[in-house]
């Protein structure tokens, strides 16, 4: 989906919060993005023993920059698994078109927890589910007390915009990003949060493996989640539809009510994070140890710790 700069969003600020306020980091999102900017130019940073920390060094930019900007007084990390879903077990081609992880990359996600643990953040993952799904469950346990803001490069993440969570998706370069509220969804895409499962069971999602309805994309998809509210409100109208888009989705009928499952992000996850244990207050010795190690000083100036 398009987006939205954050400096055009004059209604959303992110001064000094009144309240708590966490940051939910996408760490998969984080780590993927900033080991491609970084290994594109064909040069891996690396400690001295040769283990690269390219994806580390850039993650902590990108990381450090939304800290700054959001200004988050608590904030949690959540990692994918490798096991396999709930997701596969319902549809065994789920993700199966997933190139195998740079072998650069493996060794960069156990270092990238370290890190946040010498930051005192913890690491969230559980077995079977997607860091979408704990992100999309500490978002409904913590809005009750906290402004919650996720970080991330996903735009599937739009379905859990609320009055009291906010989508930080990272755009190119670092330090931009389109925020999104439920006034701002609405006003770009004339979408509910909602709304946004429905177009991705309509038009599938590549990067996922999953297809959708086979024959309608994104356009298509918006125009009649737009005109009908709801998968729901399209078969309602089926015989209002033209020929070829009728045609199309009653041929594949089930998978698209599979492809919305698939999309739905689980917010009831067995998973469970108390405000006190996410409080941000880093330790400055622990933090630069952990960097010492990694061989980055460099970081704890940028940082400024």
């Amino acid at each position: 989906m398009n987006s939205i700069d954050i400096t055009d969003i004059s209604d959303i600020t992110f001064d000094t919060p009144k309240e708590p306020r966490v940051l939910l980091v996408d760490g998969m999102a984080l780590l993927f993005r900033a080991y491609y900017a970084s290994a594109y130019g064909g040069t891996i940073r690396r400690m001295k023993d040769g283990t690269p920390t390219n994806a580390v060094y850039g993650f902590m930019r990108y990381f450090w920059d939304a800290v700054e900007r959001f200004g988050p007084t608590h904030i949690v990390c959540c990692w994918d698994l490798s096991s396999k879903t709930f997701r596969a077990e319902q549809f065994d081609q789920y993700k199966a078109n997933r190139s195998e992880c740079p072998e650069d990359l493996v060794p960069q996600f156990q270092l990238m927890r370290d890190v946040m643990d010498g930051f005192g953040i913890p690491n969230i993952s559980v077995e079977g589910f997607e860091a979408d799904d704990c992100i999309g469950t500490l978002a409904r346990l913590y809005r009750e007390e906290m402004e919650v803001v996720i970080l991330t490069g996903d735009h599937d993440m739009l379905q859990l915009v609320h009055e009291r969570t906010k989508v930080a998706i990272m755009k190119k370069g670092q330090g931009n990003y389109a925020v999104y509220c439920p006034q701002t969804l609405m006003e770009e895409k004339q979408l509910t949060p909602m709304q946004v499962i429905d177009v991705k069971g309509l038009m599938g999602d590549p990067s996922d493996n999953y297809p959708g309805v086979r024959g309608i994309g994104e356009k298509t998809a918006l125009k009649l989640v737009q005109q009908y509210a709801s998968i729901e409100g399209i078969l309602e109208h089926l015989p209002e539809l033209a020929k070829g888009v009728r045609t199309k989705i009653e041929a594949d009928l089930d998978m698209l009510h599979l492809s919305r499952q698939l999309a739905r992000i689980e917010c009831e996850v067995p998973v469970s994070c108390h405000a006190d244990d996410c409080a941000f207050s880093p330790d400055r010795d622990a933090v630069s140890a952990v960097f010492e190690r990694l061989e980055m000083n460099s970081m704890i100036s940028y940082i400024g710790m």
